[in-house]
């Protein structure tokens, strides 16, 4: 039971070689790049989608900032279209791997706060000691400051593997329960089937918003230190 409950969160292999990163790049098949005059529904959808939400998170951002907009409107279709991908029967999320999410929320953190140092040294140090700290407290503080900021890609990268994974394992034990019921009560079978099909509603819609949260938030680091 415990092999078959998390089956789907191996890394999938062909001829024993890992196939990941085939994976990782499927989802840039989803997104094509418009060669036309007039662009279709689907390719002008999708750039309207990405204009507002690109327009959402640049409003608060510097000049300075706002030079990120390419690398966080990629970063949220890539990480959206591959958890919607990894709803399809028999498919394999990477998001799931918390090896991977570190791999995005590492560098993306380390070089929002290199910025911070780099071009904001005094503000970025300030934020080790909120104004008006007693004497006493300011090592504490500086301490507990200090380990808060090397949390951060932690809290990203768990918050993004937990959400996903736990959507996946609860579809595939009800999946499973409903499945079992089918010969035993039809009719509790069919509430649960119907329970699955809300909860897959569901998903999708946390899918869609984990990809943006995820985003928010390195736009949010971005935005204190630049």
């Amino acid at each position: 039971m415990n092999e078959n409950l998390f089956s789907s969160f191996t890394t999938p292999t062909m001829m024993g070689l890992p196939i990941v990163i085939l994976i990782i790049m499927f989802p840039t098949l989803l997104f094509p790049t418009p060669t036309r005059l007039i662009n279709n529904r689907l390719v002008s959808a999708q750039q309207w989608l990405a204009q507002l939400i690109l327009k959402q998170m640049m409003m608060m951002h510097s000049p300075k900032g706002r030079t990120w907009s390419l690398m966080l409107i990629s970063l949220i279709m890539f990480i959206s279209s591959t958890n919607l991908l990894g709803l399809l029967p028999h498919s394999f999320t990477p998001t799931t791997q918390l090896s991977m999410n570190l791999g995005m929320a590492i560098p993306l953190w380390a070089g929002a706060v290199i910025t911070g140092f780099r071009y904001k040294t005094k503000a970025s140090l300030a934020h080790f000691l909120p104004q008006g700290t007693p004497v006493p407290l300011i090592p504490m503080l500086v301490i507990i400051e200090t380990i808060s900021l090397f949390i951060q890609p932690m809290a990203l990268a768990v918050r993004l593997t937990a959400n996903i994974t736990a959507g996946h394992l609860l579809m595939h034990l009800i999946g499973g329960a409903a499945l079992a019921l089918t010969s035993i009560s039809p009719t509790t079978a069919l509430i649960t089937f119907i329970i699955l099909i809300l909860l897959t509603i569901l998903e999708f819609a946390v899918a869609l918003i984990q990809a943006y949260v995820f985003t928010l938030l390195v736009s949010l680091y971005l935005h204190d230190n630049t």
